[in-house]
């Protein structure tokens, strides 16, 4: 073997390094002297932190890493990261994996002020709640709560605004649990329920649900935000826009009047940037 062969990995900007099984792999049985003597090479190369990428299939890295001092940070199905703060004349600053979980309400409201409510298969006990679950990696909020009414009730919906959100903590895997309700607007009415996952869907009376006693508090307090939102004609938007610093999409949440209701105003967002990518 080889004993000057070291680890290429990819730096970044913070001066560490990232190790990718799946690009460099090596037999277990050569993996712990040749790690070794990667580390003595990113000491003297002022390397400050290591991440090791460990494909399922590699996973007899695993003890090894152990053994050299690194932790586990995160994991995913097919692959589990591995780090070890390498600055030994600097405290360690590396950031948590994501402590926060995302999920959405749907707040489908028809022409008939009904509001589309749902009840769940599986609970403590009955209650009628707003349809919705958790946002998918990489999904958009807005999609996020079409999505979710068109599997749990058959409905077709569009993205309106936001109405509010709440953050929880010590939720599911002791996360953090952030909950948007978003309104939408119904394109059809008929209900084809998901058995597999509601007991019940109807379309209910706004002013029923607010007073409903199988509504949890919470979401009666969504409910009279967004009729004394609708009342004042102030809602939560939503704008995509393409940012040359960050040369990526981003969608921008934020309050808007209505025109009629605020006499004068002018929108001081600088339009140029919005909707200026042509992938949009």
């Amino acid at each position: 073997m080889d004993t000057s062969f070291t680890f290429k990995g990819v730096k970044d900007r913070f001066s560490g390094l990232t190790v990718s099984s799946k690009d460099e792999y090596i037999d277990s049985k050569d993996f712990g002297s040749i790690l070794e003597a990667s580390i003595n090479q990113w000491q003297k190369d002022g390397i400050r932190a290591l991440w090791f990428k460990v494909d399922i299939q590699h996973t007899d890295w695993v003890p090894v890493l152990a053994k050299h001092g690194f932790v586990f940070h995160h994991t995913q199905p097919d692959f589990v990261t591995m780090v070890r703060w390498l600055a030994i004349n600097e405290p360690n600053n590396l950031p948590g994996y994501a402590h926060n979980m995302v999920g959405v309400g749907a707040f489908v409201v028809n022409s008939n002020d009904e509001l589309l409510v749902v009840r769940e298969r599986f609970h403590t006990k009955p209650h009628w709640k707003l349809p919705g679950g958790y946002v998918n990696q990489g999904e958009d909020l807005r999609s996020a709560a079409v999505r979710e009414v068109k599997e749990e009730t058959g409905i077709d919906t569009e993205f309106v605004s936001m109405v509010s959100f709440r953050h929880v903590h010590r939720a599911n895997f002791n996360c953090s649990d952030i909950y948007f309700i978003v309104h939408l607007h119904p394109s059809s009415q008929s209900i084809t329920m998901c058995k597999k996952e509601l007991a019940a869907c109807e379309w209910m009376k706004l002013e029923e649900y607010i007073t409903h006693p199988h509504v949890h508090e919470v979401n009666r307090y969504f409910a009279k935000c967004f009729l004394e939102g609708r009342r004042k004609g102030v809602k939560i938007d939503a704008v995509d826009m393409y940012t040359p610093s960050f040369n990526r999409n981003q969608t921008i949440y934020s309050v808007k009047f209505n025109e009629e209701n605020v006499k004068g105003e002018k929108s001081s967002v600088n339009d140029k940037y919005v909707n200026s990518d042509p992938k949009l």
